[in-house]
Order: structure tokens, then C-alpha cells, then sequence
């Protein structure tokens, strides 16, 4: 029996576990456990490609398996904290019992359904293979995870009443199902060799990273990620002229 062709497979399964975690912690509305989850699942995630490629054993199987953890470790998690923040009422504590409301934060899934496409689509677009266009779904995935976090950790009152205000919440939910699926091409974060004029950007891009979550922790998260995306807009434009 090679065991090192099931390695891959099981750190997938573990991703999808992970997931499943998360979401039981989401009911709970304890969100700091959800996100750690989330982010081991996303761990488990980067290392199942890693590996698979390392023992020469990926196939169609593991890209199914893949998209279907992904689903929900980096799809219906997400879509469901949304769901959780749009049915507080005016408190991020405090849940409402109004139906309308209720109905309301049912548009949260809709960042659940541009995961779905964009993990259907990327499994048949070849262009993705060193590259990515659109945002990565683990990559938005840490992006909504993180903002009920940064509520609680939040000592801007202008920032923390934004993201408790529904109109808000929605235009981040719409933006968020876009992004994942817009004709954006974002700069690989991988780096093949240590070549500072070659790489600058990732480079510079990851130090800004590092200095972002050791001075502003859990907000560091969704301006890491809206920084890529501004990056890669501003690098796509530069290098077209």
C-alpha cells in the first residue's frame, strides 16, 4: 500500500473538517474559534497541492475533493458569519427575532454562491495555474472571517458602527461575490528564486503583511487582503502601459 498517495487526500479531508468546525463554532457565535479553524483549514489547504505535487500523485480525484473542502471551509463558513452579522440588531451582540431582518441576512449566502462558481469555474480555467484571477475564496474567506473579530477588537467607534450597519454588510457580501470572480489577474505569491528585482512586489508585499499583524492584529486581515487586490489593479494597469 503507497501511503503517499492518500497524504494529500487526507489533508484535504482535514481542511473539510476543519470547515465543518468552524461552522458548529459559527452557530455558537464564538467567531475567534471559527476563524482559527478556518485558518487550519486553509493550512491544510496550501499543503495538500504542496504535497501532491511532491509525490507526483495528483489527479482528478484530489482536484474534486479540493473544491468540495473548499466549499465549505471557504464557502459556507464565510456566508454563514455574514448570515450571523446581519441578524444583529444594531448590537453585535444581539440577535434579532424579527422575521424581516431575518430575511434580510439570507444575502450573506450569496458570498456561499460566488464561492460555489468561482471553485466550479477555476477547475476548468486553465490560466490559473501559476496565477490567479479573481480573489482566492480561502483568501476571501479570511477577509469575512476576520470582521466580526475586528469589531470586537475595534477602539474606532466610526469603524466598528460601519460594519455593524446592514447597508454596509451588503455592499461587502456583493463586493465579496464579485472580486472572487471578476477578470482581476492578481501577482503570484509564489517565489521560485531569491531575485529582489524580480520579485519586489511579493517581496514588499509580504514585509507590509508581517508589519501589518504585529501592530494591528486582527484588522491587519481585510487590509491585507484589499491591499493585493489594489496591488495587482495597480500592477496590471502599470504594466499595460
Amino acid at each position: 500500500m503507497n501511503i503517499k498517495k492518500h497524504i494529500p487526500n487526507i489533508l484535504t479531508l482535514l481542511n473539510l473538517f476543519c470547515g465543518c468546525i468552524a461552522i458548529v463554532f459559527i452557530s455558537k457565535l464564538r467567531f475567534d474559534i471559527a476563524f482559527y479553524f478556518v485558518c487550519l483549514g486553509i493550512f491544510f489547504d496550501f499543503f495538500d497541492g504542496f504535497f501532491a505535487r511532491k509525490f507526483g500523485v495528483a489527479g482528478p480525484l484530489g482536484v474534486q475533493l479540493d473544491s468540495l473542502a473548499d466549499m465549505v471551509t471557504s464557502g459556507v463558513a464565510p456566508g454563514y458569519v455574514m448570515y450571523q452579522m446581519l441578524s444583529f440588531d444594531g448590537s453585535f451582540m444581539q440577535i434579532t427575532n424579527d422575521l424581516s431582518f431575518f430575511q434580510v441576512s439570507f444575502l450573506g449566502f450569496i458570498i456561499t454562491l460566488g464561492a460555489c462558481y468561482r471553485l466550479a469555474n477555476f477547475n476548468i480555467d486553465t490560466r490559473q495555474s501559476d496565477s490567479f484571477i479573481g480573489l482566492p475564496t480561502p483568501a476571501n474567506a479570511l477577509f469575512i472571517m476576520s470582521l466580526p473579530l475586528v469589531i470586537a477588537q475595534c477602539h474606532f467607534l466610526t469603524l466598528s458602527e460601519l460594519l455593524n450597519m446592514k447597508w454596509v454588510l451588503l455592499t461587502i457580501t456583493l463586493l465579496s461575490a464579485y472580486v472572487m470572480n471578476a477578470e482581476i489577474p492578481l501577482f503570484s505569491l509564489k517565489i521560485k528564486n531569491f531575485s529582489f528585482q524580480k520579485y519586489k512586489l511579493q517581496i514588499g508585499f509580504l514585509v507590509l503583511s508581517i508589519v501589518l499583524i504585529a501592530t494591528l492584529q486582527y484588522l491587519a486581515i481585510p487590509l491585507i487582503i484589499m491591499t493585493y487586490v489594489l496591488l495587482s489593479v495597480a500592477n496590471n494597469m502599470l504594466s499595460k502601459k
